[in-house]
């Protein structure tokens, strides 16, 4: 089970697509520079796309709109 879920997500975020966009891109980032925003040890999850969904969730990652 995916923690946290989309449900609870797309109340933060109005888009999908646009939690898909930023969430890869975080997921990418978190891979590439070995970054989180959180102590590993506070993270649900194992994997980048899961902490990704978390930090958003957490919102520690604003998205806004053009």
């Amino acid at each position: 089970m995916i923690y946290p879920s989309i449900d609870k997500i797309l109340n933060i975020v109005d888009s999908k697509y646009a939690l898909v966009y930023v969430v890869a891109n975080r997921s990418k980032e978190m891979t590439k520079t070995n970054h989180y925003q959180m102590p590993e040890k506070s993270y649900h999850s194992a994997k980048p796309i899961g902490r990704a969904l978390e930090e958003v969730y957490a919102n520690m990652i604003h998205i806004t709109r053009k």
